[in-house]
Formats: C-alpha cells, sequence, structure tokens
C-alpha cells in the first residue's frame, strides 16, 4: 500500500500525526502503538521497503505460544510515524489517544518480502518487550470479506510464557518513550509525585551504587548497563551548561561544544541531569581507555552523553520523587531519536539474567535501582552494582621505566588504602597504549620520591626498578582475581581517574562476598618472555605480556583447534602499527617450543610450524604472531580434513543484519545436508560458519561440496551472494568464500587475536547470540575471558562429538532458515 492512502485518511491541518515521505534507506525498526480509538487495540508495524507495514491487533500481541490474535492489515505508514505519542483529535481518522507501548528492531527469518507475498512472515523482534521469534499468518478470505485478516502469533522460544503467567499487556501497560498511560498521555504532562518548588542548586553529590556479588530481582528493581566512562552532571541554567564531575569539580571545557550545545538546546529552562560521558568503540560498548585517548588528542566527535536521571526541572526539585516518575519526566526532555544525548535503557527483567546477558556481549556489568526510591547522594543500597569481571580504583604508588619505550613506563605499582597506610596490591604492565606511556612517565616523573609510600615492606623482587611516586594520582585497573595474599591477578590498566580523590580509594569488597571466579584451573608456563612490556595493540594497549596472560587464560578453549595442526601465523614485530607478514614455515632462531613439521606432500626442505602444548603457544607470543591460522586437518591425517569452513564475507555497504541472516541461510542448508554447523566472529568484519566432518573424505571432495554449496546460495540469491572473490563484483555483497577447504588453506582459528585496531579475537558464539551481537570485532582481549566466564555452557560444547561425513558434492543442497 501506498502513502497516498494514508494521507487521504487524515487532515494535516486538524491531527498532529506526522505527513511523512517514503524513506529509501534500508531499515528493519518496529514499533507498536497502543490505540485508544472506538475500542483499545495495539497497531503492530514493522519497516519495510521504506515505510511501516501495519496491523491492528484488536486484543493486542500474546506471549503465549500458539495463541491466535487477530491481525488486520492495515494502510502503510511514514517510518516518522514510530516516533509518534499523543491524542488525534476526535471526528478524524483514528481519533483517541495513541501511546507507544514498545519499539525496537525486528530481523526476518526468510525473504520478507516474499513471506508476505505467500502470507507467512517469521521474523524475531529486539524490543524493550516484545523479544523473540514471531510469525503473521494470513487467514483464508470469507466470501465478500473486505478485511485482509492476518494472525500475530508468538514462537516457542525462551521468550514465550505459559498460559498461567502475567499477560505482558498488564504488567508493562505505559509508554516506552515517556512513561505515560494513556490518561496521562491524554490529559497532557504530568504532575511528578514528590516533585518540591526549589533553587536549582549549584552542586548535588552524585548517588554511588554499592557492589554486590549477586544483582536483585523482584519488581521493586530496574536495571541498566553499566557504563565506562565520566561520571557527569550536566547543570543547565537559562541555556547555560556546566558538567560538572562526581567531585563537584567543572570539566565543560574538556569535552568541546557539541555536547554542551546538545544539553544547551534541549527543552528546559532549568535541570539537573545525572548521566555518563562516553566514547564507544566498535564494538558498540562503552571504553574508558578510548574515552582517554581522544581527551589526550584533543578530539571530541565520539562522545556521547547517556543521561539516567533527572533531579531537578524548570523550578521542581526531583530528588524526592521515584526514580520510574524522574526516568519518566527525563525521557520526555531527551530527543526522540538517539543522537549524542541518549537515555540510559532500563530493564525490568531478572537481574541475574540482565547481568549474563551484558557479560555475554563483553560489557562491564549493570547497575540496580530500586525504581520506587528517592534520589540519595552517596554510596547507598538502593543503587547496587555488579561486575562482570572484577575492577576497581587503585593508588599509584610507584612505576617502573619500560624496556622498549624511551621514558615511558613499563608498569605502574599499586595500593589501596586500609588502616595501616597505602596497602601494596601488585603491577599492572598492560593496558598503555604508546602514547599513554609517554604521557604517564612524565607525570609520574614530576611527582617522583625516594621513599616507598606504602606501608608494608615490598620484597626485593617486589622493588626491583621500581621508581616511588607520592601516592596522588588514581589508576582504573581490570584484574580477573585476587590472590590469597592480597594482589592482583592478570592485571590490565583501563585509565587514569583524576575525577576520584587518592585519599579515598579502598579496596571494594562485594556485599556478600563475591564467590571465585569461575575459570580454569591456571596453567603453568615455562618460557621467560622478552621485553613484556613490548605494545603490540597501541589503540588498545595490549602488550606482549598481556597476550600471554589472555593467551594462558584461553587456553583449554583454543588448543583443540590449535595443536597438533599446521599453522600458518600472521607475525607483526613491532605491533600492529609496524611491518607485517604472513609465515608458514619454520625460520632461523624460532622459540625450541615451536615445532618443525614435515608435510607427506611436501618439500622436505621446507617444515610447516605446529605446537604441541601451552609453551609453544607462548613461543609464538614471543614471536609476535598475532594471528593464528590452522589447517583444516591435523597431523594424524594430513589428507583427510575434519572440519568445513564457510567465510562470510561482507563487501562495502552490507549491513550488519544480512551477514547474520546470510549465516543462517548458511546453517539451515548444512543441516539440510546433515551437517551440524557452529558459528564464531571473525574479529575482522564478517563471520564464520564451521561444520565439524569426520575426516573420512579427501580435501578435493570437501572444496567440491562447499564450492557446490557456494554456487547454490549465489544462484539463488545474485543480489545477495556471490562466490568468486573479484573485488569488482563485491560491493553490496556477501562473499561465501569456500577456498578455506582446499588443502594448505587455512582459516584464522576460534579464539585467535587478530592483527587489528581494538585487538579483536574470533569468538565462538552460540546460534540464538547472533540476533544481539553488533558486528565482527564486538570481543577484544579485553572482554573475551569476563563473556566465558559469564557462560554457563561453552557455545561451542559438543563440537568434536558433532563430526559427521561430509556429503557427497553432487548431493542436492537446500535449506531455508
Amino acid at each position: 500500500m501506498a502513502l497516498d492512502t494514508y494521507r487521504r485518511k487524515r487532515d494535516f491541518t486538524r491531527t498532529g500525526e506526522p505527513a511523512g515521505e517514503r524513506a529509501q534507506a534500508e531499515g528493519h525498526r518496529f514499533v507498536v502503538q497502543k490505540h485508544d480509538a472506538r475500542r483499545l487495540h495495539y497497531d503492530f508495524r514493522l519497516e519495510l521497503d521504506g515505510v511501516l507495514k501495519s496491523w491492528a491487533v484488536t486484543k493486542g500481541p500474546s506471549l503465549v505460544p500458539g495463541e491466535k490474535r487477530l491481525a488486520v492489515h492495515v494502510e502503510d505508514h511514514p517510518l516518522d510515524y514510530g516516533d509518534f505519542e499523543g491524542t488525534i483529535p476526535q471526528g478524524q481518522y483514528g481519533g483517541g489517544t495513541v501511546s507507544l507501548w514498545d519499539r525496537g528492531t525486528w530481523t526476518p527469518l526468510e525473504d520478507a518480502e516474499k513471506g508476505l507475498a505467500k502470507g507467512h512472515l517469521d521474523f524475531e523482534l529486539h524490543g524493550e518487550k516484545l523479544t523473540g521469534r514471531w510469525h503473521l499468518v494470513r487467514m483464508k478470505a470469507r466470501p465478500r470479506e473486505k478485511r485482509d485478516n492476518w494472525l500475530l502469533i508468538k514462537g516457542d522460544d525462551d521468550a514465550a510464557r505459559d498460559a498461567d503467567d502475567p499477560d505482558i499487556l498488564e504488567e508493562q501497560p505505559d509508554s516506552v518513550k515517556t512513561g505515560r498511560t494513556l490518561a496521562q498521555i491524554a490529559g497532557g504532562a504530568p504532575s511528578i509525585e514528590g516533585a518540591k518548588a526549589g533553587n536549582l542548586p549549584a552542586f548535588v553529590a552524585p548517588a554511588l551504587a554499592t557492589l554486590v556479588a549477586t544483582p536483585p530481582s523482584g519488581p521493586r528493581w530496574i536495571h541498566e548497563i553499566k557504563f565506562d566512562g565520566y561520571r557527569l552532571e550536566a547543570r543547565i541554567a537559562d541555556g547555560a551548561v556546566r558538567l560538572l564531575t562526581r567531585s563537584g569539580l567543572d570539566w565543560t571545557a574538556k569535552f568541546g561544544s557539541a555536547i554542551r550545545d546538545a544539553l544547551a538546546a534541549l527543552p528546559v529552562e532549568t535541570a539537573l541531569i545525572d548521566g555518563e560521558l562516553v566514547v564507544e568503540i566498535r564494538s558498540g560498548a562503552s571504553d574508558f581507555s578510548a574515552l582517554q585517548t581522544d581527551l589526550s588528542d584533543g578530539r571530541t566527535d565520539r562522545f556521547l552523553f547517556y543521561a539516567f536521571d533527572l533531579l531537578y526541572l524548570d523550578g521542581k526539585d526531583l530528588r524526592a520523587s521515584p526514580l520510574r516518575d524522574r526516568k519518566a519526566a527525563l525521557r520526555r526532555i531527551l530527543p526522540e531519536t538517539p543522537g549524542i544525548l541518549r537515555l540510559s535503557a532500563d530493564f525490568a527483567d531478572d537481574g541475574a539474567r540482565v547481568l549474563d546477558h551484558a557479560c555475554r556481549l563483553g560489557l562491564e556489568g549493570i547497575v540496580s535501582k530500586q525504581a520506587d526510591s528517592p534520589y540519595r547522594s552517596g554510596r547507598g543500597k538502593i543503587w547496587v552494582k555488579a561486575k562482570c569481571s572484577a575492577r576497581q580504583e587503585f593508588v599509584i604508588g610507584g612505576y617502573v621505566p619500560s624496556t622498549t619505550g624511551r621514558r615511558s613506563i613499563g608498569s605502574l605499582v599499586l595500593g589501596v588504602h586500609d588502616a595501616q597506610g597505602l596497602r601494596y596490591v601488585g603491577r599492572v604492565g598492560t593496558g598503555f597504549s604508546a602514547h599513554v606511556a609517554r604521557d604517564l612517565f612524565g607525570a609520574l616523573e614530576a611527582i617522583g620520591t625516594p621513599k616507598s609510600p606504602f606501608a608494608d615492606r615490598l620484597s626485593a623482587d617486589e622493588a626491583r626498578a621500581v621508581h616511588y611516586v607520592r601516592p596522588e594520582r588514581v589508576a582504573e585497573v581490570e584484574f580477573r582475581a585476587w590472590t590469597a595474599d592480597g594482589r592482583l591477578r592478570h592485571a590490565a590498566f583501563r585509565g587514569i581517574r583524576d575525577d576520584k580523590p587518592a585519599a579515598e580509594i579502598v579496596r571494594e569488597m562485594p556485599v556478600p562476598e563475591t564467590p571465585p571466579t569461575r575459570s580454569a584451573p591456571a596453567r603453568k608456563r615455562t618460557i621467560a618472555l622478552t621485553h613484556p612490556d613490548r605494545i603490540y595493540w597501541p589503540d588498545a594497549g595490549v602488550t606482549k605480556q598481556g597476550l600471554a596472560e589472555y593467551y594462558t587464560a584461553i587456553w583449554p578453549h583454543i588448543a583443540p583447534f590449535i595443536v597438533d595442526r599446521p599453522l600458518a601465523l600472521l607475525r607483526c614485530p613491532e605491533g600492529i602499527a609496524g611491518p607485517r607478514f604472513f609465515q608458514k614455515n619454520v625460520w632461523k632462531g624460532m622459540n625450541a617450543h615451536i615445532r618443525a613439521l614435515d608435510d607427506p606432500a611436501g618439500d622436505a626442505e621446507e617444515h610447516l610450524i605446529g605446537i604441541h602444548d601451552l609453551d609453544g603457544l607462548m613461543g609464538l607470543v614471543q614471536s609476535a604472531a598475532l594471528e593464528i591460522h590452522p589447517w583444516g586437518a591435523s597431523c594424524r591425517d594430513w589428507e583427510k580434513p575434519d572440519q568445513l569452513v564457510m567465510d562470510l564475507d561482507p563487501g562495502e555497504d552490507v549491513a550488519w543484519e544480512r551477514v547474520i541472516d546470510a549465516a543462517r541461510q548458511v546453517r539451515a542448508r548444512l543441516e539440510a545436508s546433515g551437517l551440524t554447523p557452529f558459528v564464531k566472529t571473525s574479529g575482522g568484519k564478517g563471520l564464520h560458519v564451521v561444520a565439524p566432518l569426520k575426516p573420512e573424505a579427501d580435501w578435493e571432495t570437501v572444496k567440491s561440496f562447499s564450492k557446490t554449496l557456494a554456487q547454490t546460495m549465489a544462484a539463488d540469491r545474485p543480489d545477495r551472494f556471490i562466490a568468486t572473490i573479484t573485488k569488482a563484483k563485491r560491493h553490496g555483497k556477501i562473499l561465501l568464500d569456500y577456498l578455506r577447504n582446499q588443502r594448505g588453506a587455512t582459516s584464522v582459528a576460534p579464539y585467535s587475536t587478530r592483527a587489528r585496531p581494538g585487538a579483536p579475537v574470533s569468538m565462538p558464539l552460540a546460534w540464538d547470540e547472533l540476533g544481539a551481537i553488533v558486528g565482527s570485532a564486538q570481543f577484544t582481549v579485553g572482554n573475551a575471558m569476563a563473556r566465558l566466564a559469564s557462560l554457563r555452557t561453552d557455545p561451542w560444547e559438543g563440537f568434536h562429538a558433532a563430526r559427521c561425513p561430509v556429503p557427497s558434492p553432487s548431493a542436492p543442497i537446500s535449506g531455508s532458515p
């Protein structure tokens, strides 16, 4: 249906609904609008072909699988109707009050246009209220029936509910945009319970969250993602904006004009907004190190301000009002479309489930807040935080100069305050970019002191090469665990916290005590690294020592994919910013724990590379191997591959959602052929679909099967896929690279790092995680272990047990997700 039908039904001089234009860009937005017209119903809308395809669902959506809700197909609506909330005047088409009940994105599980045409559309919703798999099914038309009737049905998945469970329509009746009821929307701007007349405060000390081991649950609590940035209070008074730190320092000038101008443009006269300024990296997560780097470089174009509380608004002090009302008021004054200013979304789900989801996505953790609580300055228990990995601030008591960089630090010597004074807790020697390492050297050299600031005496080994400083600066550090003697294990620097006084830094202890971090038993390595502070990833600050610690921790997971296999390495002796070369054969002077492999069909003088144990992997780290690419066969049987890899490599201008859809299509075809596919990020741009094989067929058979699969998909959807590597033909398409399945070819190992900015890793995923992943580089050396610790099961558990014989290349390859 064209938009002329929509416009013909409305008088835009009388209604506030948008006239709208058909959009050209391809998107995947969905909205559900609660509409109190002649009778209450819910308008269900999916973005497709530049408009919102729309259905009027008479009783609203149900989360009970198989429960059919009548959905009458109505005229297409413009995309900007998805933000509409208000009252349509009586006498106008659809007269009544409209609430934005839910919003998010949707993912078609088949060709959406074909699904609509045949009358059966399968899709997933990723909304604030509706999630999981859904179906729209056209009903058979009755004689002389004019309405185009469909059924909206929930799929049976983890997001579904039983018939005895609460109805989500009753459980969450209010707007996701403003938090208002239909009556409040009809009556105009609501009053806020507990608001008191008063003057705009100069500054309010922030509410602080108490660390807990397990997040709370129950209807009283809401949960937000924990941001990794600077906590700021935005004070707005008649267009003038000040940005104040948690201690009340005015840092307005630090962050450029864009944030300040956006805040000044809000529809308020006076306001006090609590929030966090962040920089989001390619993974979509906020990153404090990236924020500090941007500040150091004078870069302000990546700054975002997430608002999560409103303390004062236009003559009213809101601190005594319930949090849910403060957030509703905050939502109303922020821009409808997220830009440089964003609302911190909250979730009313089970706290443990929200934390688990955050950790699986590589985020820092969550903050849980009592929805009915007032705003209370200081640390209390109405706000609590739970983290995916241990992380806190430490006082810098000294430093050790770098062994590879002139006038740079190699590690920081750290402490926390207790009753006896500053207590030594260990060192951190990774996480510094080259720029930060140089800046810190100058800053710390200027506050040097000949006497140790620590109350306890350091051992000879702990004190070796340490330059002591006055304990004035604070570092934020992420670490795996505390040892029994109070030392940090596997620590990584995340940034300097000049917004936090050194005198207030103590060891953070959760309430109740945090259980031991779930991890594999520690593996010991015997190789001593030379120049462990050499920086391999300058932007992420990952050093040789940091890479060694990552691979030591990940060893039980990566070992089955790289041990006793021919390996190709991407070596970067000076890190990713320097020269790099691909190495397939052994070289003179390589570490003794790296093994030479004799290819039975190769040149007797050219030995291939292999490893047998953790020390071999440490030898690769010592040799600056930043990528590990194994063969698809082991040394036990060189000629019989034991895995098939389909590399989905998107060209320019291919949306990530299309890469996910392609992986699902490959999965369906492999399953239809009798194989069991698994999926992982490549750590670069795309996804790898990997099927374990019984090592029975030869290379030519496996390659022929994978080639047929790629060519069949390209023939079925030439607009989406291509099976040839020619770059000129790849624009807007996904290359289905089957050439990984020939003798001597390699693909990056699961859990291997990539020599790309941010230190990404190739991360195995569960199939049901794909919809939540925002890009191939989402998982990094910095967040991979926290993700794995949060998983209840290994997403590739059963990989080796799922080996099946590869089908005959002549067998038909078909299937649909």
